[in-house]
């Protein structure tokens, strides 16, 4: 059976306290939710995997333990294999290969998600009309939300399974189209029930020109 959102957000909520672990989660699905609707992939399965490839992480918080001990609580929540092998996938100590669209997409918008999230908090206009060159710009001041892994964006180019060239300028549009989605959402992090996205962004999101620039 394949899993829902509802399911998904469920679980994140039950073991992720943090309201802003939860908002990374979304940011992280809204773009995930993007590139799958983009690419003509099973869009709810997608953003199952993105809401919970950190669910563990306030009770595992170390590599020693996230993501590998959050798998068997999958198996037991009753989440498919192939849901648990992509949530793994984005930690680089597991040196698991990157062997699916959806593993790619999932590492590539993890940091990048947050760290778009950060940018648009200190400009007038949020993450409307956020350059790439902007982004890249605040990349390389380490004292900007510190607590993004510069390293873990980069290797979205040099790592295991790398991206083509050109794929950071790309994917910075993409994550900040996928993000403008929840910008009208309903709901809160901090609530039982999952903030939905509001549809009438989709349409703006995938207009031909944004389209053309793509993962």
């Amino acid at each position: 059976m394949r899993p829902t959102r509802d399911q998904a957000w469920e679980t994140l909520t039950r073991y992720t306290a943090s309201e802003s672990l939860r908002r990374h989660a979304l940011a992280v699905e809204a773009s995930v939710r993007f590139y799958a609707r983009l690419y003509g992939e099973d869009e709810e399965f997608w953003g199952c995997v993105a809401l919970l490839h950190d669910f563990d992480y306030e009770i595992h918080p170390t590599l020693d333990k996230h993501p590998q001990d959050g798998a068997p609580i999958l198996r037991e929540e009753g989440f498919p294999e192939e849901l648990i092998e992509a949530a793994l996938s984005h930690a680089e100590h597991l040196e698991m290969p990157r062997d699916t669209q959806l593993k790619k997409v999932l590492f590539a918008c993890d940091e990048l998600s947050g760290f778009v999230h950060a940018c648009g908090l200190v400009r007038p206009t949020g993450i409307d009309g956020l350059e790439p060159k902007s982004v890249k710009k605040k990349l390389k001041q380490p004292s900007f939300a510190a607590a993004v892994n510069r390293d873990e964006v980069y290797r979205i180019r040099t790592g295991k399974n790398p991206l083509p060239r050109g794929t950071l300028d790309a994917l910075c549009w993409k994550v900040q189209e996928g993000c403008a989605i929840f910008k009208s959402s309903v709901g809160s992090p901090s609530g039982t029930s999952a903030p939905r996205p509001c549809m009438a962004w989709w349409t703006t999101a995938f207009s031909p020109r944004r389209n053309s620039r793509r993962l």
